[in-house]
């Protein structure tokens, strides 16, 4: 019996979880320095148009919102072009564009067999 040994580059299934965790502690670095408008600009644009309420820029709103600190990575979740980054004080869900990896969803808590519930999300 003949066994065939397929070897497969190792840097083919490698998957880059440090830029999403990146992206997501840029996000709270922002938030944490009261630098809401460059937050905004690391949203999707659904998330960001969603987030205002009448009135209110997406700024105001992050503001209003008063997201906690984030703190470092504790885990990093990559499937396609989406991620999950969870931070010792905060869970976010991002998406990967062309310029890089933009939030889609933060200050996500668990809710018992059923999806996240996100304070900011698209």
């Amino acid at each position: 019996m003949v066994l065939a040994l397929i070897l497969v580059p190792v840097s083919a299934c490698a998957v880059d979880t440090a830029s999403p965790a990146r992206a997501a502690e840029r996000f709270h670095a922002a938030i944490s320095a009261h630098q809401e408008r460059a937050a905004c600009a690391m949203l999707t644009r659904e998330t960001a148009d969603r987030l205002p309420a009448r009135g209110q820029t997406c700024a105001d709103a992050l503001r209003e919102l008063g997201l906690g600190p984030g703190g470092g990575v504790t885990s990093v979740s990559v499937w396609g072009d989406e991620a999950q980054v969870r931070l010792r004080g905060d869970t976010l869900f991002l998406r990967r564009f062309s310029d890089g990896w933009r939030i889609s969803a933060a200050g996500c808590s668990p809710v018992r067999d059923l999806p996240y519930e996100c304070e900011v999300e698209d």
